[in-house]
């Protein structure tokens, strides 16, 4: 770099610390997104959308985060669109599908409309939101300062526009948790006409507090069927399994650089001079950053490396691999892999589709995840797990299992001795549990059927004359149709 380009990018620096307590890029986010909400219902009472009537499809516009290649938040909506068919009928109902990158979804979300809905999605959300007859928000973390507040917005958004229209506005399956005071504001002021269907109770006492109405639910995720067994053996075997090995997955994440923020100073300055490279997310957006955010990482994989290689060893003859659910992990699956010496098969989802993601993780014999969704996935399939979590989701999970004591944390400062405590505990008592996976599938199951109930109760409240298949009252009846993996459990633990 030459000294001109050092000395501007030394200037900017300079600049941006300067004005990064004077304005919040997060706060002028969802000010543009609240007064885009506002806009919408003064332009509904004076020129309102044609309503649906009788004889037509139900146009319903589904907001989340795919388009990035994360295996977790693409199996969710692929199973919501499977139910929603299920339970409005096919000819009854037309679906549209955000997507921030429509080359990463492709094949995916079959009889669904995918829409781009660029990084800056205000006016999108604000025309595309008219042109349907309700919105489905689809974001697991769909309240939460933790990840992104720019990705909570476009949920409050997306719900904001429906509900100032007088439309269907349901949250699907999400969940709720700290807030900053503006984000918590937000959600307080435009998500008091919508439906939040949560995934636990804390997060509906958390809605309630705010005055958001709520329901129970569960993730959408547990009636996946992923690619036949095969195919991940063939993976597999690729990669020098000698096809009787068990297998233990390891999922990485990076734990310590979120939230993201919008940063538009800093991402001018990328643009000019490629300061902040590592931690650059998508326009102008940056994952959080510092030496602080460096050792902490160092220290999780570190330990994460040492419990694989202690536990290799107390059970020779398994087959370690790594994976990354989401595109974002190949980081770390690498520096995970270089901490073992080198060499592991890695399976990262910008290079594997979710059907082999999900079936590579069924066939394992053990799963130690910081990725929620890599764990769902693979419960179906009764695979011991141990979770490493950086927030309340996989200790909810493993509270739902009967298995508290299989949640860590990412920051336990002995978390090398606690996890490989847990992953020996795992596979030592592996029928009990999973006894307390399959038992948990199946009640999982039963709620999201029940999840499929409450939706069709809401929408016949908007809509009495919508034309819903008749079929028993039984949760179950609810769900879309089960494979060959979830329907016997179903059989065995009902």
């Amino acid at each position: 770099m030459s000294l001109t380009m050092r000395l501007i990018g030394r200037a900017a620096k300079g600049a941006l610390d300067l004005a990064k307590d004077a304005v919040d890029p997060d706060r002028m986010v969802q000010l543009s997104m609240s007064g885009l909400i506002e806009a919408a219902r003064t332009r509904h009472e004076t020129d309102p959308a044609p309503p649906w009537r009788p004889g037509q499809p139900l146009e319903l516009l589904l907001a989340g985060y795919v388009g990035t290649r994360n295996t977790g938040a693409d199996v969710r909506v692929e199973e919501m669109i499977r139910q929603f068919r299920h339970v409005f009928g096919d000819e009854h109902l037309a679906l549209s599908v955000c997507t921030i990158d429509p080359a990463l979804t492709r094949g995916y979300f079959r009889t669904a409309r995918q829409l781009h809905i660029p990084q800056i999605f205000h006016k999108f959300l604000y025309d595309t939101v008219r042109t349907h007859h309700g919105v489905i928000a689809c974001e697991g973390s769909m309240f939460k300062s933790k990840f992104a507040n720019a990705l909570s917005t476009m949920m409050v958004g997306a719900l904001g526009l429906a509900a100032a229209e007088d439309k269907i506005a349901v949250g699907y399956g999400g969940e709720a948790g700290s807030m900053d005071e503006s984000l918590r504001r937000l959600v307080e002021k435009h998500c008091d006409k919508a439906l939040v269907i949560a995934r636990n109770e804390e997060s509906r006492a958390i809605l309630d507090r705010l005055g958001v109405p709520t329901a129970p639910g569960t993730d959408t995720a547990w009636t996946f069927e992923p690619a036949p067994r095969e195919r991940a053996e063939r993976l597999l075997e690729r990669a020098g399994w000698d096809g009787a090995q068990p297998i233990v997955a390891f999922c990485p994440i990076h734990p310590f650089w979120w939230p993201v923020k919008p940063e538009p100073l800093k991402a001018a300055v990328h643009s000019v001079t490629g300061g902040w490279a590592d931690a650059h997310y998508k326009s102008v957006y940056f994952h959080k950053h510092g030496p602080d955010v460096d050792r902490a990482l160092d220290r999780y994989l570190r330990s994460m490396a040492g419990a694989l290689k202690d536990f290799l060893r107390a059970r020779p003859g398994w087959f370690p691999i790594l994976v990354g659910m989401e595109q974002l992990d190949r980081g770390a699956v690498e520096r995970l892999d270089e901490e073992l010496g080198g060499g592991l098969p890695r399976f990262v989802s910008d290079e594997v589709e979710m059907y082999e993601m999900v079936a590579l993780l069924r066939r394992a014999a053990l799963v130690v995840s910081s990725r929620y969704h890599a764990l769902v996935c693979s419960m179906p399939g009764l695979v011991p797990s141990v979770g490493v979590t950086m927030d309340e989701r996989i200790k909810n999970l493993m509270d739902d299992r009967g298995q508290p004591e299989l949640a860590l944390t990412v920051d336990d400062e002995h978390l090398d001795e606690h996890l490989l405590e847990a992953m020996l505990r795992a596979t030592d008592e592996a029928d009990a549990v999973k006894d307390g996976i399959g038992r948990s599938v199946v009640s999982n199951l039963e709620r999201m059927g029940r999840m499929g109930q409450i939706l069709e109760r809401h929408v016949r409240g908007f809509h009495p004359d919508f034309p819903f298949p008749a079929r028993p009252d039984d949760p179950f009846a609810y769900l879309p149709p089960l494979g060959p993996t979830t329907a016997p459990l179903v059989a065995s633990y009902r």
